[in-house]
This record gives structure tokens, sequence and C-alpha cells, in this order.
């Protein structure tokens, strides 16, 4: 029976409400501790890196245009908007490069560009102290990440998880923020996940990203009318018409409460070396691998054979990108741009690289071979040039939680990302200011550093 209204339900989403809510700081562990401070940091900087994208140009316009009272702060460009205004413009500059974060833990979300948008513009209210900010990102990642795992179909169904995950993570995440009990949160929640949406089908365009900004907006809203007391069902997630039913042809409702307390799900988060889809990372890594090992030329080149995971074909099949946007969901791209530079970063989908004529001949030398024995972070990859074939594997591709990526590269990643938007020196005190964030008493003063 639905159990909507009644305040004194016991359900499966009030008990995850009721542990969140009750949630100190003190409760998070070292590694979830480390990993809030490199999630805040690495997104930051893939915020910044974004903030000058025509896309975000668009969207800046219409903003400007409609927003209300001015009162947070857009990264990289000197304004604020209204107080849902703001986190979808940061949402969306934080995810329209795809270099954000990836949680790959039972689903596959970019947590921080919906749940840090959203916090970032609260945090310009009252002050909040970094430990607080810390404990209501984490907090996002339970919420996210939990519901994700209770519907195993929902991507699978062409949803956009950023979009729909996102918009409960952010909303759980403000709703901690704002420090609303077990009641408030439980409506934060059930409102966050009725606001949730994202279609996959726009991967490749403008609106991909934009479901990032939506979700972080929307987080902000649900979080704002639950702590005034806006209702929503007792048992969003789990009801006959919940998330987990009607989002997924599989519903396992018991997922969301599964080993909760044990450990914190921030800590298998996972973080970009490569500006691009996720699925892609694997046979980027072979192709740069064997690339320096072997020292191919790319005009030797006959055919690059791969082998991955059958979601990586799913996800990226784009054949023939015509934009920077569509190169970051295409396979043969991937595999032509780590041959012939060596990397995978911002430069390497552009609309000028996916229009470069000798990518796209070496673009059409690409084989991709689905193999669903294979994790998705695995692949293999064979080159064959000058008469020679190059063989490697690639057990987990570097930034995943089983090979994650270093502080000092994370650290340099943000560099290059943000000095070129607000120079060297404010960026290296963000980073500092980031170091110690447990100790920081005010978040504005990072905010400050970032407009």
């Amino acid at each position: 029976m639905d159990q909507n209204l009644e305040t004194d339900a016991e359900t499966l989403t009030k008990t995850l409400c009721g542990h969140l809510a009750a949630a100190r700081f003190r409760d998070l562990s070292a590694a979830a501790r480390r990993e809030a401070r490199r999630g805040v940091l690495d997104w930051i900087g893939c915020a910044l890196a974004g903030s000058g994208h025509k896309t975000i140009g668009t969207l800046l316009a219409v903003l400007q245009e409609i927003s209300g009272k001015p009162q947070a702060t857009v990264f990289g460009r000197g304004l604020k908007l209204g107080l849902l205004d703001a986190p979808l413009a940061n949402g969306q500059m934080g995810h329209v490069l795809d270099y954000d974060d990836t949680h790959m833990g039972g689903v596959v979300l970019h947590t921080s560009s919906p749940v840090l948008a959203a916090l970032f513009a609260l945090a310009e209210r009252p002050a909040v102290s970094g430990a607080d900010f810390m404990l209501a990102y984490a907090i996002g990642f339970e919420a996210g990440v939990r519901t994700g795992r209770t519907a195993p179909g929902h991507h699978k169904g062409g949803w956009h998880l950023t979009g729909t995950l996102g918009t409960i993570a952010a909303g759980a995440a403000c709703a901690k923020l704002l420090k609303l009990d077990r009641q408030r949160m439980t409506y934060a929640m059930g409102i966050a996940a009725t606001e949730a949406a994202g279609m996959q089908q726009n991967r490749g365009t403008m609106c991909k990203s934009f479901h990032a900004g939506k979700a972080a907006s929307n987080g902000v809203l649900a979080a704002l009318l639950a702590e005034r007391g806006f209702d929503s069902t007792q048992e969003i997630v789990e009801g006959q018409r919940g998330f987990s039913r009607i989002y997924s042809d599989v519903a396992a409702p018991e997922q969301l409460t599964a080993g909760l307390g044990e450990t914190w799900l921030i800590e298998s988060n996972g973080h970009k070396p490569y500006a691009c889809g996720v699925v892609l990372h694997p046979l980027i890594d072979a192709v740069i691998a064997l690339r320096n090992h072997a020292a191919i030329d790319p005009a030797t080149v006959s055919e690059i054979s791969l082998r991955v995971h059958p979601l990586v074909l799913s996800i990226t099949g784009v054949v023939e990108p015509s934009t920077g946007l569509q190169s970051k969901f295409s396979t043969v791209h991937a595999a032509a741009v780590a041959l012939i530079d060596g990397d995978a970063g911002i430069a390497q989908y552009s609309d000028a690289k996916a229009a470069d004529s000798t990518v796209a001949a070496l673009r059409r030398k690409v084989k991709a071979q689905a193999d669903d024995s294979l994790r998705r972070d695995e692949a293999y990859a064979t080159i064959s040039a000058g008469g020679k074939r190059h063989e490697v594997h690639i057990a987990h591709a570097s930034g995943t939680a089983d090979n994650p990526m270093s502080d000092a590269a994370i650290d340099a990643k943000f560099l290059a990302n943000a000095a070129p938007v607000i120079g060297r020196d404010r960026a290296e005190r963000a980073r500092d200011f980031v170091q110690a964030l447990e100790t920081q008493p005010d978040m504005r003063g990072l905010t400050v550093l970032l407009a």
C-alpha cells in the first residue's frame, strides 16, 4: 500500500534519509575526507575550464535575461545570478567538457557537477564551513548512487543518470547543508526525484551537460521547498510508482539501504585524465601505451583493432563526429587522437580536431569489437603498422577506483584547467584552500577566488 503522506510510516526512503540526516562530519572516514578534497579540487578546475565554452555563452545569454535577484557566483565569469540560475550555469560548465569525475560503483554517475554546483550556490548565503560542505558532498553520493542501484535497468532504458540520479544527489546534499531533519530530508529526496530527467538521446549535444546544470538547480529548489515543509511521498524510491519501478524494467529497492553505514560511496569515486566519455578511457590508455612503447608512426598504420566492453559501443558509437561534443562519444575518434597526439585532453575534443583530415583518415582505420567478458574499465588494443603487430591489455583504466589518479596528477590537472581562467596565483590559492578544506570556516573564501 502506498504511503504518501503518512509521516509515521517507516519506509526504505525514510530509513536512508534518517541515516543521512543524522550523519556528522566526524563520521566521515579518512578516505572519504580525502576523496571529498580531491573531488572538489578536480571539479572546480573542470568548471573553470568549461566556463568559456560556447555552450555556456549561449546559456548565460538567456539566464542573464531571465534571472532574478543575483545571489550566487558563476565561476570564471565575474557574474552573479539567481539562486537557481547560478547552479544551472556552474553545473553545465562542470560537465560540458566531459572531464568531470565519474562514480562507476554499479552506476555511471557524474556526481560532482550536480552536487557541487548546487552546494556552492547555497554556501553563499549564511557562512558554511568546509567541514559541513564536505559532509553534504558525501551525502550526495550516498543518495544518488544508492538510488541508482535500486534501478538496474535505468541506464539501459535511455536515461542519462547525471540528470536523473544527479538531481536526487543534489537534493539530498542541499538538504544536508541546510541541516534538515529526517522528515524534511525525505521530502527533499521526494521533490528532487519527481524533478529527475535527462535522456541519452541528447548525448553529443549541448543538452547532455545541460542535464547536470538542471540537476543542480533542481536540487537546490527541492531542498529549499522541503525546508519550508513542502511535502512528498514517504517512499519515492520503492513505492509502487516510485523511482526504482518506473525508471527501470527491474526494481531492486532493497539496494537503497544495503550496507548502509559500512563505508562511504565517495571513497570509490573516479577521476578523469581524459576529456571524454569515461568508457573510452581504457582504449585510450591502450593506444597511448602502444604509441609510447613502440614509437608508432600514425602514417604507417593499416588498422587499429580494439576489444572493449559492450557499453563502449552502445554509448560511443559516433563514427564521423562533426563537432567536439560529438567526438567525445566516438570510439574511433578517441583511438585516432590518442595515437596521433598521445593525449586525449580538451584540445583533442575540439571542433577543429573533429574536422581534422588526418584524424578523420585514421578514424576510418579503427575497428572495435564488443566483448562482454571484459569489465567496463578494461580493454585490449592491437595496432598493425609497418608490417608489425603491437598488442596491449589494460586491466583497469587510469583514473578508476582500481587505478586512481595520484594527488599530484589531480593537482596538475586542476592548475592546467584553472590557471588560464583565473590566473596562476588565484589558482594556487584556491588549491591551497581546498587542501585544508575541513578547517575552513567559510566557503565563500573559495568562491571569491573562482569568480
